[in-house]
């Protein structure tokens, strides 16, 4: 095995780390990347709500039926109020007719009231169609009222069946969408993940797209059924009287200035409160994974104000949104309201006049009813549209976030990888001005373990990391037994490989389960070897349930060197080419630190290991130690030769207490 650095690494502002995923013990990124909270942004409705549409594409079969399901319930509602006019004349010319003298036509009785001077009178009656002396006809308005019905009963059966569909269109679009951001986080590249708090992708994976679907099924069938409604009821408004339509489309401007005005103040407030409940949750979410160390040091007031600070912060928002989209309703209530005290006064004059019926008015002060609710319903639901939209983009911005590059077209798929790894001439930093590695070369032969040492933010962890292909290089390359790394696809690369990482990820499930995480066919027999090798077996004979205890997400089942023992028992079990021990043992007491050293032996035994630690105890026996300062390996060499030269790991072996190289041994 060969390492050279000739290059050195410029000047840094601060000590760049090797990001890794949250809780994995990767490290912590470069500074800067932390607090990276997305950009408040003005809200594209516009943009943002075409880009909404396009999502429902492939639903356009069901989108197509709930729009004939729609216009038809739309039509026969509209009917409706016309169909109940000729009842009211009906009834109206029943009651006239009863009161005139039999015998006599209606013309002569027109005549008599003119000659009376009576010429208003004579005019509506002129207008109406009644038989002097005759009463109600109740068969022709029972007739007309049942139809009446008949038509509301198959417009509800219409809507009934587009709100079914409606509802099909939204959960399935959804469920793509679910489906998209679990595809895209898993496209991602770690610095995505670096740079946002787990809090703030949870909410836009879970609140902002529950938010999102909500909105759509509340407004979706709402605002077409509204639309077709106004379409309709116009119609027919003019089918009445041109004159009344007219005066009715009078509040049609003002309610588009009143929405428009309202809209136009309430949309900042929106996006204010969408992006305050990824920090609330970021926060909340950040609080409840360290409770412990916020309540050891201390800092549980400082962290109760922060909450408090975030939760006002949110209470103003959400509030200013709600309260001042709120006031579309009854602005435009009373746009309405003043719309129907029109109609009402010139429907009257012209009854009088004998141009309109009695019946001809009732139906339009309802269709003018039904044009402002409509109005005032798609007014209303401005609000519910910005907060739907102001989600939709923070769902849209993950969605269009830089993805990893991806893998090569005509990948090569080594067989029977023997697991030698080399650097050469690699060059790579986290920020572009500010270097890390710097033409560094290493070349670390099949069934060797290299131990890499040094201070925090040396690189070490970064090294791996460019193993891994979680970051690419930005110069050199990295090959595996003479093939480059970028030439594989990053499954098979990283199905070659195996983590024991400081932090032990633990999922729900079986200790059988967690243990075959990386072999899921493999045989209980299997299973059970590789909790031997790996001293698991001694504990978990212990429990009641064996290997079929279940753990929580947390492992709380288990101590924290149980739960470290579980994953090199799943490293054990995966058979990797190459290891990876990443602060394995760190956490852990000296007594289970040496059952898990015991248990790394036996890992590493015939695979190519490296070996990241701070406790220089736990890797004396490493065939070759790399010290790294600032991106370079300053020295190389075994334990022994190392201590003699005196250099930098000498001073690190010595910084440390002699204990737990008396325990080891």
């Amino acid at each position: 095995m060969s390492a050279t650095a000739p290059g050195t690494v410029g000047e840094r502002a601060t000590p760049a780390r090797g990001p890794g995923p949250a809780g994995g013990g990767l490290g912590r990124g470069p500074a800067g990347f932390m607090g990276g909270m997305p950009t408040e942004k003005s809200l594209d409705l516009r943009g943002s709500g075409r880009r909404l549409l396009r999502t429902l594409r492939p639903e356009r079969p069901l989108i197509a039926a709930a729009l004939t399901f729609a216009t038809a319930s739309v039509v026969l509602s509209v009917l409706g109020p016309k169909i109940l006019a000729r009842a009211t004349d009906l009834i109206f010319a029943g009651i006239i007719g009863g009161q005139l003298p039999a015998g006599v036509s209606k013309a002569e009785e027109v005549a008599r009231l003119r000659a009376e001077g009576r010429g208003t009178l004579a005019d509506m009656l002129a207008a109406m169609d009644v038989v002097p002396g005759q009463g109600m006809d109740f068969g022709g308005i029972g007739r007309v009222v049942l139809l009446a019905v008949a038509l509301y009963v198959a417009a509800s059966a219409f809507m009934l069946l587009q709100g079914r569909l409606t509802t099909a269109i939204v959960q399935r679009s959804m469920f793509r969408m679910r489906g998209q951001v679990q595809e895209k986080l898993s496209r991602l590249p770690l610095r995505y993940f670096d740079r946002q708090p787990r809090g703030e992708i949870l909410s836009r994976v879970t609140n902002d797209i529950d938010n999102l679907g909500q909105t759509l099924q509340q407004t979706l069938s709402q605002i077409v059924t509204s639309l077709l409604t106004i379409v309709g009821v116009l119609t027919m408004m003019f089918v009445i009287s041109p004159l009344l339509a007219l005066i009715a489309l009078v509040s049609v401007p003002v309610s588009v200035l009143v929405t428009a005005g309202i809209g136009k103040r309430a949309q900042p407030q929106f996006i204010r409160q969408w992006a305050t409940t990824g920090r609330l949750n970021a926060h909340v979410e950040e609080m409840y994974t360290g409770h412990s160390l916020v309540a050891v040091f201390g800092r549980r007031a400082e962290s109760e104000q922060t909450f408090a600070e975030h939760n006002a912060d949110l209470f103003t928002s959400g509030f200013r949104a709600q309260f001042i989209s709120g006031l579309i309703q009854p602005a435009m209530m009373f746009v309405g309201n003043l719309n129907y005290v029109l109609v009402a006064v010139v429907g009257a004059l012209r009854v009088a006049s004998g141009t309109l019926s009695l019946g001809d008015v009732q139906a339009f002060i309802q269709y003018s009813r039904q044009f402002s609710q409509p109005l005032t319903q798609v007014a209303s639901m401005a609000n519910l549209l910005q907060s739907g939209v102001a989600s939709a983009e923070r769902v849209f911005a993950l969605l269009d976030a830089d993805e990893q590059e991806p893998d090569p077209a005509s990948p090569v798929r080594p067989d029977g990888l023997r697991g030698r790894v080399a650097f050469e001439g690699v060059s790579f930093r986290y920020v572009p001005d500010t270097p890390l590695i710097e033409d560094l070369s290493l070349t670390v032969e099949p069934g060797q373990t290299v131990a890499i040492v040094g201070p925090t933010g040396a690189g070490k962890t970064t090294l791996v990391n460019l193993l891994m292909r979680f970051y690419e290089v930005t110069g050199g390359r990295i090959t595996l037994d003479g093939v480059d790394i970028a030439d594989l696809t990053r499954e098979d690369l990283r199905r070659t490989t195996g983590m024991v990482l400081q932090d032990a990820w633990l999922f729900g499930g079986t200790i059988a389960e967690n243990i075959a995480y990386g072999a899921p066919d493999a045989a209980e027999e299997r299973i059970v070897a590789a909790a031997r090798a790996t001293h698991v077996d001694r504990f978990v004979r212990t429990l009641p349930d064996g290997y079929d205890t279940v753990l929580d997400d947390e492992g709380s089942t288990v101590s924290t060197g149980e739960k470290q023992l579980i994953t090199i028992a799943r490293a054990f079990l995966a058979e990797p080419a190459i290891l990876i021990l990443d602060e394995a043992t760190s956490s852990v007491d000296t007594r289970t630190e040496v059952l898990i050293q015991r248990a790394m032996s036996s890992l590493r035994e015939g695979r190519t290991s490296f070996v990241i630690a701070h406790r220089l105890s736990t890797i004396r026996d490493a065939d070759v130690i790399l010290v790294m300062e600032s991106g370079r390996i300053v020295e190389r060499g075994t334990h022994g030769e190392l201590l003699v030269a005196g250099g930098a790991y000498a001073r690190l072996y010595a910084a440390q207490f002699a204990a737990a190289v008396a325990e080891v041994d």
